[in-house]
This record gives structure tokens, sequence and C-alpha cells, in this order.
């Protein structure tokens, strides 16, 4: 008389179903059986692990270095030409405009025969003069000082891949710093002593910085 077969179990001992008619359960609907499937509750899929904040922190300051001296000279001389361009389209008008008042002054004293003395700054030439330096200041607070702020780079430095970012806590600088870091670049440049601020970077260790970057304790990173 034939024997029946033995029935399989599960790990847990429980005898696995047979599928519909009697016949054995597909491969499917055991390896369900096995994971608890039927009036259990379905096991929670498996999710990758995610990264620590601080470890990705860590990381990420450990992986900025300073940036090479050809890139930032190339991404210097962009921003300049961007904002030196909007400058011009007010300074060019102005300018011209004071120089011709001086030189009516000067034809004046000429006429009047005796020595006068010619101020070039007046009025109208210290006016012309104020409007162009709001002009380059409201310039450089709007092309490097706010996208600095809030992208850590200007048009220049996002086409040669560069960054400026705090030296304490690798994160684009705020507005403070961003804003004192524009003025010490353009107020010495416009004195004629900015390129010395500009080069003291060849000489700085470790953080390769112009002197616009230690008053805003700033770097370029690469």
């Amino acid at each position: 008389m034939p024997q029946a077969a033995p029935s399989r179990s599960g790990a847990s001992g429980a005898p696995l179903t047979s599928g519909p008619g009697g016949g054995q359960a597909s491969w499917a609907q055991q390896v369900h059986q096995l994971a608890g499937g039927g009036d259990e509750q379905p096991v929670a899929p498996w999710k990758p692990p995610v990264e620590d904040l601080f470890q990705a922190a860590a990381r990420r300051q450990a992986a900025a270095r300073p940036a090479g001296l050809g890139k930032r000279l190339a991404a210097r001389l962009i921003d300049l030409l961007a904002v030196g361009a909007v400058t011009a389209a007010a300074a060019v008008p102005l300018g011209t405009r004071a120089v011709d008042h001086v030189q009516e002054k000067i034809d004046a004293a000429r006429l009047s025969g005796h020595e006068v003395t010619v101020w070039l700054l007046d009025g109208t030439t210290g006016t012309s003069l104020g409007i162009i330096l709001a002009v380059l200041l409201l310039a450089g607070v709007l092309y490097e000082v706010l996208p600095t702020v809030k992208w850590g780079r200007t048009l220049g430095k996002k086409l040669c891949g560069l960054e400026v970012r705090d030296i304490e806590a690798h994160e684009p600088p705020t507005f403070g710093p961003a804003l004192r870091r524009w003025l010490v670049l353009s107020v010495p440049g416009l004195l004629a002593v900015g390129i010395l601020g500009v080069l003291w970077c060849l000489f700085d260790r470790p953080w390769r910085q112009c002197w616009h970057d230690k008053a805003a304790r700033t770097f370029v990173a690469g």
C-alpha cells in the first residue's frame, strides 16, 4: 500500500499549503509563505542606510582645497569685466559731462584775462563721481555679494569651477562677510593699491588668501 508523502514545512514549522487543485504551491507562493505571508503583516522593504550628516560635512571639509592661482585669475578677470561693463555704462556719459564742464571753466578763465584758479572737483564733477561710485557699489552687491551668499560663486567662478567658502564652516559666507570681502577688494582697487592685496595670495599659506579673503575669513576652493 503506497505511503503518503510527508508534508513540507517552513522554517517556523508551519506546513506549506498546496496550490490550486491540490497541486504543489508555486515557487513564489512558497517564498511568500516562508517570509511570513498569509494573515501576518508584510515585511517592510529594505532601505539603504541614510548617510550621517556630520560625516558628510566632515568629508566635504576634508575635500576642500585652495584653488589654483591660474583659475582664480581667470575667474577674477571675468568678474571684473562684468562689473566694469555695468559701471562703464554709467561712467561714460557722466564722465563726458564732467570733462566738458571742466573744459568750460578753463575756457572762461582764459577769456577773463585774469589768473583764475579752476577747481577740478566741484558740485557738478563731484556729483558725477558720486553716481559712478554708487553704480559700482550696487553692481558689486548684485553681481558679487548676493551670488556669493546664495551659491558661493559668481559667474566667473562658476565657469572656472571655483567656490568661495568660509574657513571654519566650509560653507558660502553670509551677507556681512561677503559684503566686506567685496569692499576690501574694490576700494583699494580704486586707490591703485588693490593689486598688492590680490598678489598676497602668492605668498599666503595655507589657504592662499588675498586681503579681501582675510577680511571676510574666506578662501577660494577648487
